[in-house]
């Protein structure tokens, strides 16, 4: 959770909790939960929720999502 509110705040946010950023026009709420893959191993699903202006949300989405492809891939 942490690295999506960096990329969050980098694409012009404002961290105003742990869990959420506010930009100019949307908001992004962030949760995060363990998820088992296999017996001895879990991972940290993160899960972003955007709210906002649509055609905000496009283009912030896209940028979000490429940023955290590169970081993740």
């Amino acid at each position: 959770m942490r690295l999506a509110g960096q990329y969050l705040e980098n694409l012009g946010g404002e961290r105003v909790a742990e869990d959420r950023v506010e930009g100019d026009g949307w908001t992004a709420s962030l949760s995060a939960q363990k998820v088992p893959i296999g017996p001895t191993i879990e991972l940290t699903e993160v899960t972003v929720t955007f709210e906002g202006d649509p055609s905000i949300l496009d283009d912030l989405i896209d940028r979000f999502s490429q940023k955290a492809m590169r970081a993740g891939g």
